[in-house]
């Protein structure tokens, strides 16, 4: 029987969320019903091409009551859904109160459209709303761990300890994040399950063509997260010694102003270009023309990091020989010298070697990606992890008990 799912989601539609449209689509393909439920308004200004396709309606909880009296009267209604109004109060208590109030109308509407289980993105704000909304429903909610939500500076120990007992089933995209999960969190994690993203690998061709332009590409947000310092400062090296490259940087952000002063400081104009966001397809034409595909992902200040940057395996499918760093589960996807090179963070001259390597060998590029789509078909193919996905689901469905209990 297939369940009837309410994705709870922070942000819908993303640009770089694109492993949540896989999702989705996929477990429509498979019969499932999916409806979304967006606690804010897209803000993006390019989405990706697929979205076309998600036939799941969407629905945005409003952030605020328009009135005080409409938070208490939520609150009300809130005390007579559940059994144990004072533990749910409990819960409710220490977060933000625009969280509860999206609960409240969250719980409202899955019963009205006979949701059977919550799932969330992210262990933040949206597994907040799914926790507090299942436990007024009186449905089963999991949610996807991800790397912010794990590693952050803002989170919260408490708070994502009792998620992972409260959820019917945890779910997280690397190896790298379930060990840390278990050392921190000990018996709460317990349960967790380890499931890598996927990629529809009909949409990644694999194309190993010759690649005579020495291009070198890179995509992500303009964060810290992403490293672009550390491969601008590469290029540089790389242009000190001569060597004929031409960098493509596709994604906007935050420090984009600061990543066109360094190439500005350190003459690069003619040799690296800031594309700004490209829509999926371009983005592919992009990688299969490239050389080279680096991601320079670092663990930045505040915690913030990847935990396995969905564009770094549409790279690897597509055959462009890759070059990323030894951050959290980047080293499970490129075994260096295997399926890529793999080089420290925060090391420009080690980027800037692994570049003028697969440049100067054209051999080591064709067989490192050779075996990295082979890698990706075995372990990132979007209908078998979302098929491992939906039985994971099912069964909390069908093993979950009431959620209006206390947590102990």
């Amino acid at each position: 029987m297939s369940l009837k799912i309410a994705y709870i989601l922070k942000r819908y539609p993303r640009f770089s969320e694109t492993f949540i449209v896989n999702e989705i689509l996929a477990h429509e393909a498979a019969g499932f019903e999916i409806e979304i439920f967006s606690l804010r308004p897209p803000v993006d200004t390019h989405f990706q091409d697929r979205l076309a396709q998600v036939r799941a309606p969407v629905s945005y909880l409003p952030s605020e009551p328009p009135k005080v009296s409409d938070f208490w009267a939520a609150l009300h209604r809130a005390k007579q859904m559940t059994v144990r109004p004072l533990e749910w109060m409990e819960a409710a208590w220490v977060e933000d109160p625009q969280a509860v109030y999206q609960a409240v109308l969250l719980a409202e509407l899955v019963r009205q459209k006979g949701i059977d289980l919550l799932h969330a993105h992210f262990a933040t704000s949206a597994t907040t709303v799914a926790r507090l909304a299942a436990r007024l429903a009186d449905l089963p909610y999991t949610f996807t761990a991800h790397a912010k939500d794990i590693y952050h500076e803002s989170v919260r120990p408490d708070d994502l300890r009792c998620k992972l007992l409260e959820a019917a089933a945890v779910i997280t995209v690397s190896d790298y994040n379930a060990a840390y999960l278990r050392e921190t969190y000990g018996a709460a994690a317990a349960g967790i399950r380890r499931l890598y993203n996927g990629l529809d690998l009909s949409r990644f061709p694999y194309t190993l063509n010759h690649r005579p332009r020495p291009v070198i590409v890179s995509v992500g947000r303009l964060v810290e997260k992403k490293g672009f310092t550390d491969l601008i400062d590469a290029c540089a090296l790389l242009a000190g010694i001569d060597c004929e490259f031409y960098c493509q940087i596709v994604g906007s952000g935050a420090e984009e102003a600061d990543l066109r002063a360094q190439i500005t400081r350190l003459d690069l104009q003619d040799r690296v270009a800031l594309l700004g966001s490209r829509p999926q397809a371009e983005v592919i034409g992009l990688i299969q023309n490239a050389a080279v595909f680096v991601a320079a992902c670092v663990v930045g200040a505040d915690g913030n990091r990847d935990g396995l940057p969905t564009v770094l395996l549409e790279a690897m499918a597509l055959g462009t020989p890759c070059i990323s760093t030894d951050v959290t589960g980047i080293p499970e996807v490129v075994h260096d010298g295997v399926t890529g090179l793999l080089v420290p963070q925060h090391s420009p001259p080690a980027i800037a070697a692994a570049v003028r390597r697969l440049l100067a060998d054209a051999g080591l590029g064709h067989q490192l990606a050779s075996s990295a789509r082979r890698h990706i078909e075995e372990c990132f193919d979007i209908q078998r992890n979302a098929a491992e996905m939906r039985a994971i689901l099912q069964q909390a469905k069908d093993t979950s008990l009431p959620l209006v209990g206390e947590v102990t």
